[in-house]
Order: C-alpha cells, then sequence, then structure tokens
C-alpha cells in the first residue's frame, strides 16, 4: 500500500500541484472509469432482482423494497414516504393499491384492520434499501448445470490452447528459420486469411466437421480454429528476434531439429507464447457462434451456449444471465491476472524484423 501511495503522490511540480498533475490524473480517472465501469456495472447488476434490472431509470447499487412486518397482516407490508395532506411527512405500509390510490396503514400503530389511510399514489415514495439478491446465484446453480458446462469450456480452451500452440510455433519456427522457396509467399496467404469473415467459411467448415463426424462432440468445437494466423504472425515475429547463431551451434553439438525447436527456440520465445495464450484463452473461452452450429446436445454445452437457456420466447432472465456471466468470467479473469506480465514483454518483442 506504501509504494501505491508513493505512486499516486508523484507530481511534476515536487510538492506543488501543476496543471500537468491535475490532467494526468483525471485522465487516469477516466481510463479507469471507462475500463472497469462496465465490469463494476455487471457485477453489481447480478446482485439486483429481475424488476431492479427491469427500472428506468436504472440504479448502479442492488436496491430493494423495504418492508415492515405489520400485527394483523401475515406477509410483510412495502414501506414508502408519504406526503399527507398538511405537508407532513410519514412512513407507512401500503395494505393494497387499488387503481391510483393506495390503502396504508402506520406500521407502529396499525389500529383496527379498517382504519386504513388513502394516499394517492403519486404522493408516496418507495423507501428502498441496498440488498444484494445472493438467490440469483444460488438458484442459477439450481437450474443450471454449471459444473457440466465448466468442464467442457474447461477441456475445449485448455486442448484447443495447447493446439494452437504447437502448430502456430511450428509454422511460426519454419516460416522463420528455414530458407525456401515460396516462404513469403506462405506467408502472406497466412495473414490473408484474416481479410475472410468468419461468416463466409461457417459453411464449409461445418460441412467438413459432419462428414468427419464430430458434430456433437468436443472436438469439433477444439479442431477448427487450432491454427490461428494472428498466432503464427506474432510467433514469428519474436522468433526472428532470435539469433541464427544459437541454432547453428546446437546443430553443431548434434541436436537434431526437434530438440533445437523444442529446447532452444520455445524457452526463448515464451514470453510472445504467454500472449498468444492469453489470446486464444480468450478465444476459445468466450466463443460462442461455433459451439453453439456444432454441439446440440445439453451436456456438450459450453458455458456461453448453457447461458443462452435462460432466454425464453417472452423473457430473458437477466438476473440469472448476468450472475452466470460473473461466474464465467471469473476464470479467465484468473489467467490474465497469473500471465499479464508477459504481454507487454510479449509484444514488445515481436518487433517488425522482416
Amino acid at each position: 500500500m506504501s509504494a501505491v501511495r508513493r505512486f499516486l503522490g508523484r507530481r511534476q511540480g515536487g510538492k506543488r500541484w501543476t496543471a500537468a498533475d491535475v490532467l494526468t490524473y483525471v485522465y487516469l480517472a477516466l481510463g479507469v472509469l471507462i475500463m472497469f465501469g462496465p465490469v463494476l456495472w455487471l457485477v453489481l447488476s447480478s446482485f439486483k432482482t429481475q424488476a431492479n434490472l427491469l427500472e428506468f431509470p436504472p440504479t448502479l447499487l442492488p436496491l430493494a423494497q423495504d418492508t415492515a412486518v405489520v400485527p394483523g397482516y401475515p406477509e410483510p407490508l412495502p414501506l414508502f414516504d408519504v406526503v399527507l395532506d398538511d405537508g407532513s411527512t410519514a412512513r407507512l405500509a401500503q395494505v393494497r393499491r387499488i387503481g391510483l390510490v393506495a390503502q396504508m396503514v402506520d406500521p407502529a400503530d396499525p389500529g383496527d384492520p379498517g382504519d386504513l389511510v388513502s394516499v394517492p399514489i403519486d404522493r408516496r415514495t418507495a423507501v428502498r434499501r441496498v440488498r444484494f439478491a445472493t438467490e440469483n446465484y444460488s438458484e442459477s446453480f439450481r437450474r443450471f448445470d454449471f459444473a457440466t458446462y465448466l468442464r467442457n469450456s474447461v477441456v475445449v480452451t485448455v486442448v484447443a490452447t495447447l493446439l494452437t500452440l504447437v502448430i502456430n510455433s511450428m509454422a511460426a519456427f519454419a516460416l522463420s528459420k528455414y530458407r525456401f522457396r515460396g516462404r513469403t509467399v506462405i506467408f502472406v496467404v497466412i495473414i490473408a486469411t484474416l481479410m475472410i469473415p468468419i461468416s463466409v467459411i461457417l459453411v464449409p467448415v461445418y460441412l467438413v466437421i459432419t462428414q468427419v463426424g464430430w458434430v456433437n462432440s468436443l472436438w469439433g468445437v477444439i479442431i477448427p480454429g487450432a491454427a490461428t494466423p494472428t498466432g503464427v504472425f506474432l510467433l514469428r515475429q519474436y522468433m526472428l528476434t532470435i539469433p541464427d547463431e544459437m541454432l547453428d551451434s546446437g546443430r553443431i553439438d548434434g541436436a537434431s531439429e526437434w530438440r533445437i525447436y523444442w529446447q532452444i527456440v520455445l524457452p526463448l520465445a515464451a514470453p510472445a507464447l504467454a500472449v498468444l495464450a492469453i489470446f486464444s484463452v480468450m478465444w476459445r473461452w468466450n466463443d460462442f457462434l461455433w459451439p453453439l452450429i456444432v454441439l446440440t446436445r445439453s451436456e456438450l454445452f459450453t458455458l456461453q451456449v448453457g447461458l443462452n437457456a435462460f432466454q425464453g420466447e417472452l423473457q430473458v432472465q437477466w438476473h440469472f444471465v448476468l450472475a452466470m456471466t460473473v461466474m464465467t468470467l471469473l476464470p479467465i479473469t484468473l489467467v490474465f491476472s497469473l500471465l499479464q506480465r508477459f504481454i507487454t514483454t510479449g509484444i514488445a518483442g515481436t518487433g517488425v524484423k522482416g
């Protein structure tokens, strides 16, 4: 915490605040708000009730109607601040609403059941308090097969990421460290595939998966995206910075090409591999369209496809969707926090060497 305080207390003008200091901190504060504001809204909204989510104007905090137990009434009654005829304000409990009139009672002195106060609804304000609807999570776990969907997502993400690292690193090793005719053309063709929209290749890839027999199989989700042009480009640019003399010395010592790739190139390219691993985990974990097309059996659904179960024909259960969305974000956040220190090193090291 002391390091954080020292960092936040730095000023360009020494002990005095300057215009540059103020602008810098305002800029940083806006950046933090833009980056983490939606995440904060998502987490807080996951604790709101369905009615609270549909309110307009929306509220940041999860608010719930405050209630009171009134003798003579079996259920707790909602509380309202009411403006009386004499202009004073009283806190009353609503027994029922009839049209534009609410029948209310004093919770401290309810009197007889017939002694009700009639109040126009425009003269009352709901008494609300912050309440975290934790039942969104407990009820979601009851309705949502989270363990099965989590297992499928982990399998798809881990296996696809490992295949992506192996295939892309092999292609990048060949394109960066071997001299052969057509190397540049092959690399340009690989990069050019980035301009092809995913929607164009969905039908051909699905037909191939159907012929192979991988429909309703996790392999049908894993294999088609194993090789990525972004990964090949990232790793090739990084491997170009590895001196060829290190590989030549390994060959002189009698090392095979596989051993050079495995024991020399991959360890040196670890920062770039970590960056690609982060990207691949995010791609696979958040993928929705392709698993939705390939998988039709609920026991094979990933988390993203499983969340679609809360969307009905007439109503979307947003409180459950948001609660499970927060749960699906936790693993990807953990991976990012563990590997984020490699991002700057890996991307900066890709360079522009041709």
